[in-house]
């Protein structure tokens, strides 16, 4: 069957609004992150890990206590109950989303082998729901060290 060509966006307008779609650096996950850091958390952002099975950049990480944190779009992980279905280019929209979910998956998958614990957020998920899970996986913060005077 042959491959039918790459959708073209509607309008001018959906096509800017695609276009600023970020892969890191969220609304969800910038709040996310601040609220962590106010709290005195300390971790590694877009951080790169090189797994047996595959690489894997969790949006959160916090590598001593091997917690990997990601904030999920709504449309881009098919969310049950806020996600949309394209109405448009749908034969291209539809498989890739569930290529999404199923990437989801097979990652935690390899994070879990690798004694990683994984923590899925909603982009919806109020921001105080969001830090109780995450400071339910982490524990508490450690100490800072303090410098001799």
């Amino acid at each position: 069957m042959p491959q039918k060509p790459y959708p073209f966006p509607a309008t001018p307008g959906r096509s800017a609004n695609m276009k600023a779609n970020r892969r890191t650096d969220t609304r969800p996950e910038l709040a996310l992150r601040a609220a962590l850091h106010a709290r005195g958390y300390r971790y590694r952002k877009d951080f790169r890990l090189d797994l047996p099975l595959r690489r894997v950049r969790p949006d959160i990480a916090f590598t001593s206590r091997k917690v990997a944190v990601f904030v999920d779009g709504c449309f881009w992980h098919a969310c049950p109950t806020h996600g949309t279905r394209p109405k448009s280019n749908e034969w291209y929209w539809s498989p890739k989303l569930t290529r999404n979910v199923e990437r989801d998956r097979a990652v935690d998958e390899a994070l879990t082998q690798a004694g990683w614990t994984v923590v899925r957020l909603w982009e919806h998920v109020p921001l105080d729901d969001a830090i109780a899970a995450v400071v339910g996986a982490v524990g508490e913060p450690r100490a800072r060290a303090v410098p001799a005077p």
